[in-house]
């Protein structure tokens, strides 16, 4: 019998009715039709599914989807403005980081969350950042050369609200 539950999305308020056994990955993929978080393995390994929870990036695949009752969730959608690119994004396009791009998204929130912790973090800090990400193409410089001209500002400051345009 599925349940309730009330958080806040992309800024936005919602009511979703789910197994109590899904998942934060399964009710935003499966329940509300979002895609950017991507299942690369279901089980942590990956990072695929990465997601911001109360601003703390986490992996939606371990996160139950009732133990986000009242709290804020933002996925890639969330933080990418309604015209451009977030600097990130930027960032990994014009460094030529994706190479398929199924990992692309979260990398973008985990880069995201980490830049918001340490805006001014050395290469081995990001490295070690995203090492909770697989990139099955083998783009990590690529990546952290990319949050490393975003940390220096080559592509402007990150956005301080992460209450987007969805």
């Amino acid at each position: 019998m599925k349940q309730m539950v009330s958080f806040v999305l992309n800024g936005i308020p919602v009511e979703v009715a789910v197994k109590p056994e899904a998942t934060l990955l399964e009710m935003l993929r499966d329940e509300i039709g979002l895609t950017s978080p991507k299942c690369g393995c279901n089980h942590g390994d990956c990072g695929a599914c990465t997601v911001h929870l109360d601003n703390q990036a986490v992996k939606s695949c371990l996160v139950l989807a009732m133990t986000v009752q009242g709290r804020e969730v933002v996925t890639l959608d969330g933080i990418t403005p309604s015209q451009g690119l977030h600097p990130i994004q930027q960032a990994f396009y014009e460094k030529g980081a994706p190479q398929c791009g199924y990992c692309t998204p979260g990398m973008v929130m985990a880069a995201d969350a980490f830049l918001h912790r340490n805006p001014h973090p050395t290469l081995e800090e990001i490295k070690e950042a995203l090492s909770g990400n697989l990139c099955r193409c083998g783009s990590y410089e690529k990546y952290a050369q990319a949050v490393l001209a975003v940390a220096n500002g080559e592509y402007g400051p990150l956005p301080e609200g992460r209450e987007q345009d969805v």
